[in-house]
């Protein structure tokens, strides 16, 4: 394996108390594209806003209240200033399923009619298909899927023949989950748009490691989770242009939604608010604010290079293995897919686990990849800014002893 030189950011591991075993060991962590640990700075925010200085938001006339509730809109114009948008433009959500949901369920029901079409991609996620699919059922639409290039990336071209006036949503991910992928995303959104169809993308992989601004992609609707980005649990964002925010109806009722309420009518609040129905993820969007303070400190464009570096890295020693088949393009951001032959990856997880490697091992929640692959499953390196090349060194030491034991 080619010796670079370590970036800065592979300091950073200190920042994350997660990353040693039980006992003070090194922990190879290698599945931030599942779930990203926490820095110790999100974790004292997070701490801080379920202990000394909680109160619900947008209620308590208290003063604790009215402060909580200026963090918690706070947090919400730090997380739209991250992804280039405006504070009004950001709903917050239980993370990226539900923001994609919310865009089907409410903008979905509201304009999409038998004989629409919906354009999809063989590789998107799971949270990208099954929303659209209960929606096209229920209106009569159509979905067309795009096929892949031979490196694994959405067909740009081939989707740009498929497109007719019929479509009137292309959903694509904006980086793979699987494969780290990088769609050309102004083209697709100029695409998009060039048959008037609108465009939403999922930036769960993209945003914690591609630097992402939603003014200049143009796209209609942007949607990813803090988790992925070093923040808790529970939360994620929709992004959408506030015109069409403002014309999309309420998908879920209760409290907070609402401006007045009769047994006769109700009446909604503005958006994004109509969006948040009852007592929101206060604590969680106060995490979400630091994870974004962290990752802006170290920035972004700093945290690309570093995945980069190890991404090729990890592609050129498994690539001397002739019993190992790499997936996808060899410029990726941050994730490598393969599999050992011989091998299931649940067994190479397990075995890599024994060692201190902790991977993703399965179909990643995109069955109709694995399909188009033709395997049942992968195994995942995927990286986040604070691993470095001792995380590689331990991976491939794990599948040497796979090998052994597997003959």
């Amino acid at each position: 394996m080619t010796t670079q030189t370590l970036s800065p950011l592979a300091d950073a591991r200190t920042d994350f108390p997660g990353l040693l075993t039980a006992d003070g060991a090194p922990w190879h962590y290698l599945d931030t594209g599942a779930t990203a640990q926490k820095p110790q700075a999100v974790i004292d925010a997070v701490t801080r806003a379920i202990g000394a200085e909680y109160a619900t938001v947008h209620r308590g006339v208290y003063a604790r209240s009215a402060e909580m509730t200026l963090a918690y809109e706070a947090s919400r114009r730090r997380v739209a200033g991250f992804i280039g948008g405006q504070e009004d433009e950001i709903v917050f959500t239980r993370g990226a399923t539900e923001a994609i949901n919310l865009v089907a369920y409410s903008w979905g029901l509201a304009n999409l009619r038998a004989g629409d079409r919906i354009m999809l991609s063989v590789l998107e996620h799971h949270s990208n298909i099954v929303p659209w699919q209960i929606v096209a059922e229920k209106v009569g639409a159509e979905i067309d899927i795009c096929p892949l290039t031979v490196d694994g990336q959405i067909d740009i071209v081939a989707a740009e023949n498929m497109l007719t006036p019929r479509h009137k949503l292309v959903a694509f991910a904006h980086v793979s989950n699987v494969l780290g992928s990088v769609l050309d995303a102004r083209r697709a959104v100029e695409l998009a748009h060039s048959v008037g169809a609108k465009i939403l993308l999922d930036g769960c992989q993209a945003v914690p490691r591609l630097p992402v601004d939603v003014a200049a992609l143009g796209c209609d609707f942007y949607a990813f989770s803090a988790h992925k980005l070093y923040g808790p649990t529970g939360i994620g964002a929709l992004w959408a242009k506030s015109e069409l925010l403002e014309a999309m109806p309420p998908w879920q009722g209760g409290g907070a939604m609402i401006d007045r309420v009769t047994f006769d009518k109700t009446t909604y609040a503005p958006a994004p608010q109509r969006f948040e129905a009852g007592t929101p993820a206060i604590v969680e969007a106060i995490g979400f604010a630091e994870a974004i303070a962290y990752v802006e400190f170290h920035t972004v464009e700093k945290i690309a290079e570093h995945e980069e570096m190890l991404v090729r890295e990890l592609r050129e020693a498994l690539g001397t293995m002739n019993d190992v088949t790499l997936y996808g393009p060899a410029e990726s951001a941050g994730i490598v897919s393969f599999s050992l032959d011989g091998v299931h990856p649940h067994d190479l997880g397990t075995i890599l686990d024994e060692e201190n490697v902790a991977i993703r091992a399965g179909h990643h929640c995109a069955q109709p990849l694995m399909d188009h692959l033709g395997v049942p499953a992968t195994a995942r390196a995927s990286f986040g800014l604070y691993n470095n090349q001792d995380d590689i060194a331990a991976l491939l030491r794990g599948i040497e002893r796979t090998k052994r034991i597997f003959g």
